[in-house]
């Protein structure tokens, strides 16, 4: 029974075929119900209508107070979906320049049609106002009706240079709202330099603006009819949640947001500190990496289109849990991308029949796939397949409590009938599909899983090399209804560390009722001094919390990429301060000492306690290292645990330093000083990290130690001077 002083979150993941509702108990993050419908694409008020549904049976049939929720998250696939499927306005551009850059506005302005998909266009429509002599009304009137004439259904202003005067973007998008017609201004979207990028990623979410105001306006009316007043979140394509006021303005932010929640959950749930996280569906699986308990992100692009605003770096292999099985020359030759779901067959590890009777054929599951499909006919109904989840079970990797376990019979019969491959197929079989498979039952599970393994190796060792991960220290997580059948298996083979989520069917929906609200300032700057990086670091953080977030949860992270004189400043918070309630969640010394240990692969006698705060415990253990001629060096491998027992932050490789706030600094000098490296490519300085109460100061997007110190004193103002804070460094 739902316990009414519990605080809850409620995370809606909306996906192709169901939409998933998880209420969650933010005092112990667990899971006190779920339930799913159908997701409604094709309903009058779109997923709004599955949305509203899934909260509405999920308060009812765990009998949940809606004054008690404490913040809806939801995911959409809307965005992704309208540009797959060119359900997008007509854009009008209006460009605006003056002077001597009047030509190069024009250019940098005009955005022709631009492609979304095969054979969907995003149309646009342009006209161009000279602002030399200021910005009249009725000229901007004019070009409004004019492009409304010619079938634009909303309106983008960008002028060059905006992004250090906004005034003229700002008053036609004044004009725009006392016409009716919805608007958005380059400038609003982002503010990097790059008239072109500006413009273009101005004007994708411009085309977006009506259908997504429209659901957005659906949902939270249903969800304030229920009574319920809590703030209503949308989920992000970097992996965090945003205010529905802010989607309403910059609903691009949720394009290709669909793996997002299952990266958050990783985060959040399952606390992944430095990983792998393969959320393993049916058809496909999205794979993205974990370093220092964030997710890589990267700048996104559409139809070839560079675009300024930032996404998950997430990978996407056509294997998964229903992945059905091809077979050759007595061999297994391919994998999918065919899945059951696509062939619309049942897998064999889920049949209600005992398949003895059943016959092994041959087909093509859609037209113009290969004709070598492994297929049963049952009762005279070609009905179930062979996938990857049925190959997992006979080979024991599916655990007796996990949603992909199968029944174990039906599956040996299934693979037996593969093996011996008898039966004639209504098809021609393909050349060599006839004979009988050479092994026997447990060989060709491994051809399949092997083969499935493969495919998703090679994007897992790119993640690894590319975002510089110590294989020693990562571990392959699952998450997903199929991920038992491809995790256990691939870390096997990889001889990695693995584990699978629990609640992995729900995985999704975890994740986005879990995910931190999050906000991102960019701004061009070339050798930003501290001064500005201070200021982007104040504006982000005063952006998340006029969105709700409270200011105490908070945390800046400042990442500078010189080469394009960019700084970035990524804000993240949540609408709790659920710090309060960590005293109900710690776990003892010795729980926390045996999570270390466990992960340095030491004995517990064998690990030291370094140094410790309120918040955090560092283990570690000293290594010695041989170098040439015999020589040794050592170093400290450390794990900083938190008071929950989770490992936040692990290195191979680090120096720990336990100082109090007003020594902090200049402890803090000492250390990048004293272990910074100098080569080819001049300093080299360790990534650093400052620990103090809950808080992990993240300082590796800094270039010197100046900028770290400037940073770092910004954050530590107004905490008591005694407070005990550990600063950590972290060597490549």
């Amino acid at each position: 029974m739902y316990d009414i002083n519990k605080s809850l979150r409620i995370g809606i993941d909306v996906g192709g075929t169901f939409t998933h509702a998880v209420a969650i108990d933010l005092n112990t993050l667990t899971l006190i119900g779920k339930v799913k419908v159908l997701t409604t694409h094709s309903a009058k008020e779109g997923v709004a209508l599955g949305i509203v549904g899934s909260l509405q049976k999920l308060i009812k049939e765990n009998n949940i107070n809606p004054e008690d929720i404490s913040l809806i998250a939801h995911s959409t696939t809307q965005a992704t979906n309208a540009l797959l499927e060119g359900d997008v306005a007509p854009v009008g551009i209006i460009g605006m320049g003056a002077g001597m850059n009047a030509w190069f506005a024009k250019k940098g302005t005009k955005v022709d049609n631009i492609k979304l998909s095969e054979g969907k266009i995003l149309k646009t429509f342009y006209k161009f106002i000279n602002t030399t002599n200021g910005l009249d009304e009725e000229i901007v009137k004019n070009a409004i009706e004019d492009l409304k004439r010619k079938g634009a259904q909303v309106i983008v202003a960008s002028e060059a240079f905006s992004v250090d005067s906004e005034e003229n973007e700002k008053k036609v998008v004044e004009i725009a709202h006392k016409i009716g017609i919805p608007v958005t201004s380059g400038s609003e979207i982002s503010k990097l330099y790059g008239l072109k990028a500006r413009t273009t990623t101005a004007v994708i979410n411009a085309s977006m603006m009506p259908k997504m105001i429209e659901t957005a306006n659906m949902t939270e009316k249903a969800v304030r009819e229920s009574r319920i007043n809590a703030p209503l979140m949308i989920m992000r394509s970097d992996g965090g949640v945003m205010d529905i006021n802010e989607m309403r303005k910059r609903p691009i932010l949720t394009m290709l947001s669909g793996p997002a929640a299952g990266v958050a959950a990783a985060m959040m749930y399952i606390r992944i500190s430095d990983g792998i996280f393969l959320e393993v569906g049916g058809t496909s699986t999205d794979i993205s990496a974990v370093k220092n308990g964030k997710s890589q992100i990267k700048s996104a692009e559409l139809g070839g289109h560079s675009l300024y605003f930032r996404t998950l770096d997430v990978r996407t292999v056509g294997v998964a849990g229903g992945s059905m099985v091809r077979i050759r020359n007595d061999k297994v030759t391919g994998l999918g991308p065919r899945s059951a779901h696509i062939a619309g067959l049942k897998y064999s590890a889920f049949s209600e029949d005992d398949l003895k009777s059943a016959k092994l054929v041959f087909i093509s599951p859609k037209s113009g796939d290969p004709s070598n499909y492994v297929a049963l006919n049952s009762r005279g109904t070609i009905s179930h397949t062979i996938t990857t989840t049925c190959a997992a079970n006979l080979l024991g990797c599916v655990p007796e409590n996990d949603c992909a376990y199968g029944n174990q019979e039906h599956i040996k019969t299934a693979f037996e009938l593969l093996v011996n491959n008898l039966y004639p197929s209504p098809i021609p079989l393909p050349q060599g599909a006839g004979k009988n498979m050479k092994g026997n039952s447990e060989d060709t599970a491994e051809q399949i899983l092997n083969k499935a393994a493969n495919i998703c190796k090679s994007v897992v060792d790119r993640l690894i090399t590319e975002n510089k991960l110590n294989p020693q220290l990562i571990t392959l997580v699952g998450g997903g209804g199929g991920a038992a059948a491809i995790v256990p298996y691939l870390a096997k083979k990889m001889g990695m560390k693995y584990s699978l989520a629990p609640d992995s069917d729900v995985i999704s929906a975890i994740g986005v009722g879990l995910a931190m609200m999050r906000d991102m300032i960019e701004r061009t700057i070339i050798n930003p001094s501290n001064e500005d990086i201070l200021r982007i670091r104040k504006e982000a953080e005063q952006s998340l919390a006029s969105m709700g977030a409270a200011i105490d949860t908070i945390e800046v992270q400042i990442e500078i990429e010189p080469q394009k004189n960019i700084v970035r400043a990524m804000a993240t918070g949540t609408t709790e301060i659920r710090t309060k309630k960590l005293d109900k969640q710690k776990v003892d010394y010795e729980e926390c000492k045996k999570t270390a240990a466990l992960s340095l692969n030491e004995k517990n006698e064998n690990i030291s306690e370094l140094c410790s705060t309120d918040g955090f415990i560092v283990f570690g253990v000293k290594r010695k290292k041989i170098k040439f001629w015999g020589l040794t060096d050592s170093s400290w491998a450390l794990r900083a645990v938190d008071k929950e027992g989770i490992i936040r932050l692990q290195t191979n490789n680090g120096v720990v330093q336990l100082t109090k706030v007003n020594e902090c600094i200049d402890k803090l000098g000492e250390i990048v000083e004293n272990y910074a490296q100098y080569g080819d490519g001049g300093k080299t300085i360790p990534d650093m990290f400052v620990l103090y109460g809950h808080k992990i100061l993240d300082l590796t997007g800094l270039m010197n130690t100046e900028q770290l110190i400037s940073v770092t004193r910004a954050e530590i103002e107004g905490l008591n001077s005694q407070e005990k804070i550990i600063i950590l460094g972290q060597f490549h």
